[in-house]
């Protein structure tokens, strides 16, 4: 396999406005009454954004969209759950990492702790409850630990006991335990965070 996924196409944006009234009354918190400075920034930043519209932004708008070239190979279609788990994981971290808000979601997803149900009434109804955030905190670690455990190799080992030699044995010899119970709970939660994968795959978004 081979990717290569170069940057979106950019544009000249004046933001000149909108920094100063963040800074001025704090981010997404503008004041509805505006002034005579705020209301000059507002006209300075139109007539800037009118002159790279008309200039730059006309050769860049000329550009090809963003470059992206995958060359797939026989192999890599052996085994494709294994083969993209390395891919999406570093992917998800980063997302964590990166993100600035959550998506919507359902309350049946989350442990019991987490749903709206559990939080704090709130103060208005078109605010979000104060598990929100922890909701999607919550999706992204179990997909994480899903993708994790699928770029193990072996994972089951963690569930066997000591490994007991006997030539009588077909294989040479046997485990003497196996906690099929804890190995079962393990592939059901991979499994689960590989539908939450699925089913928020479009939220996957910075």
């Amino acid at each position: 396999m081979k990717v290569y996924i170069g940057p979106y196409r950019s544009r000249w944006i004046s933001n000149v406005h909108d920094r100063h009234m963040n800074i001025k009354y704090g981010r997404f918190e503008w004041d509805d009454s505006k002034d005579w400075e705020d209301r000059a920034w507002e006209r300075l930043e139109n007539a800037l954004q009118w002159l790279y519209n008309n200039t730059i932004n006309i050769i860049l708008d000329k550009r090809s969209g963003q470059k992206i070239g995958v060359r797939i190979d026989n192999y890599d279609t052996w085994s494709m759950d294994h083969t993209l788990a390395p891919i999406i994981l570093p992917m998800l971290k980063q997302l964590k990492k990166t993100k600035h808000g959550s998506p919507w979601v359902d309350d049946e997803d989350v442990p019991e702790e987490l749903r709206s149900t559990s939080a704090p009434p709130k103060e208005n109804e078109y605010d979000i409850d104060d598990n929100h955030h922890k909701r999607w905190e919550w999706v992204l670690d179990e997909m994480i630990w899903a993708f994790e455990q699928k770029t193990r190799d072996g994972w089951e080992g963690d569930y066997y006991g000591e490994w007991i030699e006997d030539d009588t044995k077909a294989l040479g010899g046997s485990f003497e335990s196996c906690d099929s119970e804890g190995m079962k709970a393990h592939q059901k939660r991979m499994s689960n965070g590989f539908q939450l994968f699925g089913k928020y795959y479009e939220a996957l978004w910075d």
